[in-house]
Order: structure tokens, then C-alpha cells, then sequence
């Protein structure tokens, strides 16, 4: 009986050493199966989505530093909570790498790869705010544009098939709202990121003669005099109102004018330097992204812009001119007045007797009194800010 007893212990002793060495062991291969796999990503474990939905996991790297990181339920699979404050407004919450800010104008195909989808992107932007009684005119201008230019018709007579007759409209960008002038589409069209594939973008009438003007050869002076907001000069005839934009035959490019007597406090301000008119103003990209928001949304006739574009370069006196070897001639047909856009319609309407150009006219000079208001007290403003801080 003793015999047996004692063999019993002998027996229970060993099976218990054989755990405990077991256990080391295992313990053991279990640090170097972790060691071999030193960081796992959360990412990739898929849990239920009610246990991850709101849970914000700590990771401690190696270092023993600590990373914080966010997931919340995005249906079948979960996505980090991204917040980058320095993203476009309204896109915060995506990551910067996603993001495209800018666009263009250039069309697309529908099918094949989107990188072979052009032959060449067009570096300039013309456009023009048309009626179909000026096609012709339209069609002679473009025709002075080479395949660098992007074409844009902004129609106020609702009047757009109509230009499936020229080729190069088939190419074109056709905006179609009644009745509205080129400053009104430009605020609302125009936006400089949209327009931010543009080297230079042309806003210009529709009654401009362009027998002695070349786009390339244009954009080749204004490059090589540093202009970031010119116009073509103008030859002069009864339409003319500023010494400042009349083309002078003897030179490239010019910069200041001489005006009438007290017509110009400072030689380098507007008229006589640092001023173009708003009939045909080329910009920049980088003037245009400053212009833009200076237009203003209910004063549509653009009156006193002109006055006021000094402000988005500097120095004004030295990046604004006239490009006189490349000149136009203004027709001065009024087409927001009292030209027959159609059988229905015209631009402008009679109100108390009067001519549709009359009402046109009154807006306008009184649009302009209401720039310039707005613009002092901004300035006001702004100094008085200033002055506080």
C-alpha cells in the first residue's frame, strides 16, 4: 500500500511539471510568433459595426507614443474619420490626395480613356455675349482665333441652333439665359477656378470690328510687356470717350495717355494710366481671380469696373495698357437697348414713354454711382478695422 501511494504522487508530480513546461513553452513560441508580426492595422479587422461604429482605438507604436485615430460606420466597410482644416471649405472632411478644386471648359468624350480624351488643351479663353443678329461678326472673330482658344457664347436671345451653321461653334461652350448682360454671366460662370486652365481670359462684345486683330499676336505683346489686364486699342471713331484706349499707329503698347484738363488727378490713375474700358478687357489668370470678386451680383452693366481694376495688380500703371498694333473697332450698336434681338423681344424694355436704350442708359450711370458707394465704404471699413487693431 505504501508502494502504491508513493507512486501515485510520483505520478501526479510529473504530469504537473509536464503543464507548467508546457505552458512556458507555449508562452515562449508566442512571443516570437508576435515578434515576427510586430504591428497589426485595425483597418483591416473587420468587426461589427456596432461595436466600431462610435469606438475611437489607441495605437501604440514601438516607441511607446500613441496615435489617435477615429472610424465610423460607412456600410460594409468602415472609414476613417478624416478632418483637414486646410481643405477648400465644405471639404474638410475629405483627404487632400481626392480633392480637385479647379475645372475647365474642355469637352469630353464619352467613351475610350480620359487621358487620351485630348489633343490639345486650349490655353486661352474667348468669350462673347451674343444675339444671332451679330453672327456674322461673331464668325469673323473667331476665325482670327487659332486652336488655342477655348470659344464661349453666352446667348441673351435664347437663340442657339441657329450657330450649328459655323463649324468652330460645334467646338464652342453655348451658355443660354434670356435677356442678361456679360457681367451678369461672368459672376456666375466665370468663377476663377473654373477658369483656372486659362492663361488669359477675353470678355468682350459682340460689336467689335476684328479685321486688324490676331489672337497669338496679341497674346505674344501682352506677354512680352508684362500686361496682366489690356485691351486691343481702339481706332478711332464717334464711339470713342477715352484718350487712354485710342490706338496709337506708331508703337506695340502703350500705358498712359494725356486727358482733357482735370480729367486726371494723377498721371499713373484712371483714364489716363492703369485703365482699359469694359468693352473687350483681356485678363490674366491671376487678375481675373481678383477682379471676379470685386464684380458685383445685382449691378449687371459692370459701369465703374473700369475705374476700379487698378486695384488687383500692382504696379497698375506698369500692368494695365493697350495693345495698339492689334487694335479693333468698336461698332457701337446698342444691343441691350433698343436692338430687335428677335420677333418677341427685345433686351430692353419701354418703361414711361421712354426708349428701351433710355432705361438701359439710366441704370447704367446709376449703377455706377452705386459702385463707387460701395467701394468708398468698403475702403471706409476697412481702414477703420485697421486703425482699431
Amino acid at each position: 500500500m505504501a508502494n502504491s501511494h508513493r507512486s501515485g504522487l510520483i505520478k501526479r508530480s510529473s504530469d504537473g511539471a509536464r503543464v507548467v513546461i508546457g505552458t512556458i513553452m507555449g508562452v515562449i513560441f508566442g512571443f516570437f510568433i508576435g515578434m515576427s508580426f510586430p504591428s497589426v492595422s485595425l483597418n483591416k479587422i473587420n468587426l461589427p459595426s456596432s461595436l466600431i461604429s462610435s469606438l475611437d482605438v489607441a495605437i501604440t507604436d514601438i516607441h511607446g507614443s500613441s496615435i489617435s485615430r477615429s472610424f465610423e460606420d460607412n456600410g460594409p466597410s468602415n472609414v476613417p474619420r478624416i478632418y483637414v482644416p486646410t481643405n477648400p471649405r465644405g471639404a474638410e472632411l475629405l483627404p487632400p490626395g481626392i480633392i480637385v478644386s479647379e475645372s475647365d471648359f474642355y469637352l469630353r468624350r464619352l467613351w475610350g480613356e480620359p487621358s487620351e480624351d485630348l489633343k490639345k488643351k486650349p490655353k486661352y479663353l474667348m468669350t462673347f455675349t451674343v444675339g444671332l443678329d451679330q453672327k456674322n461678326n461673331i464668325d469673323a472673330a473667331a476665325k482670327k482665333l487659332s486652336e488655342d482658344f477655348q470659344i464661349m457664347l453666352f446667348h441673351y436671345d435664347d437663340r442657339v441652333t441657329e450657330w450649328d451653321e459655323f463649324e468652330w461653334s460645334k467646338d464652342a461652350i453655348h451658355v443660354s439665359v434670356r435677356k442678361q448682360t456679360k457681367w451678369w454671366y461672368a459672376k456666375r460662370f466665370l468663377h476663377p477656378d473654373i477658369v483656372a486652365a486659362y492663361e488669359y481670359i477675353f470678355i468682350w462684345d459682340e460689336d467689335l470690328g476684328v479685321e486688324n486683330f490676331n489672337g497669338d499676336k496679341y497674346i505674344e505683346l501682352v506677354k512680352k510687356h508684362g500686361l496682366e489686364i489690356s485691351q486691343p486699342g481702339l481706332e478711332p471713331n464717334n464711339g470713342l470717350t477715352w484718350e487712354m484706349t485710342k490706338r496709337r499707329g506708331e508703337q506695340e503698347v502703350h500705358k498712359d495717355a494725356v486727358e482733357r484738363p482735370g480729367w486726371c488727378d494723377n498721371p499713373r490713375q484712371p483714364p489716363c494710366a492703369a485703365f482699359v474700358e469694359i468693352m473687350a478687357p483681356v485678363f490674366s489668370r491671376k487678375a481675373w481671380r481678383c477682379v471676379w470678386h470685386m464684380i458685383q451680383n445685382d449691378l449687371v452693366h459692370g459701369w465703374g469696373l473700369d475705374f476700379a481694376l487698378r486695384r488687383c495688380v500692382e504696379p497698375a500703371y506698369e500692368k494695365i495698357g493697350v495693345v495698339d498694333s492689334q487694335w479693333i473697332v468698336h461698332q457701337t450698336i446698342p444691343s441691350l437697348g433698343n436692338q430687335a434681338i428677335s420677333r418677341r423681344f427685345h433686351i430692353g424694355n419701354s418703361e414711361d414713354g421712354k426708349a428701351p436704350w433710355e432705361g438701359v442708359r439710366a441704370r447704367c450711370r446709376n449703377e455706377w454711382t452705386e459702385f463707387q458707394s460701395r467701394l468708398n465704404k468698403a475702403d471706409e471699413e476697412y481702414f477703420a478695422h485697421v486703425g482699431k487693431g
